[in-house]
């Protein structure tokens, strides 16, 4: 990989992060589509030279929180440790910042 921003679209990381609706509280269910809709507007811009974003409802529990891929595939956490790293950052900390950026946007969705 070529390290010159931004990447190509396929070459971006997808972080797809799927929102569980009790996190809006009880009328979440009515919400969450709603939510995701609001917080993918405010995560497009987010590091989008290396990363694209997909927020959507966590219909399933069978499905993980946060899933990675690059070019089409999904990858590892210790791949998605390292695709960071090449970039400067750390997964850690990144899943934190998501984490609280998540929670800042549920506050501003809901004090609408």
């Amino acid at each position: 990989m070529v390290n010159e921003l931004p990447l190509t679209e396929e070459k971006k990381l997808l972080v797809i992060y799927r929102v569980e609706s009790g996190c809006l509280g009880p009328e979440g269910a009515q919400l969450v589509d709603a939510f995701c809709d609001f917080a993918q507007k405010k995560f497009d811009s987010v590091d989008s030279d290396i990363i694209r974003w997909t927020i959507v409802p966590r219909n399933s529990k069978t499905l993980p929180e946060i899933e990675y891929n690059v070019v089409g595939k999904k990858i590892s956490h210790i791949q998605a440790i390292r695709y960071l790293a090449f970039f400067g950052q750390n997964l850690n900390g990144f899943e934190g910042n998501l984490s609280e950026r998540i929670a800042r946007y549920i506050e501003a969705f809901l004090s609408r």
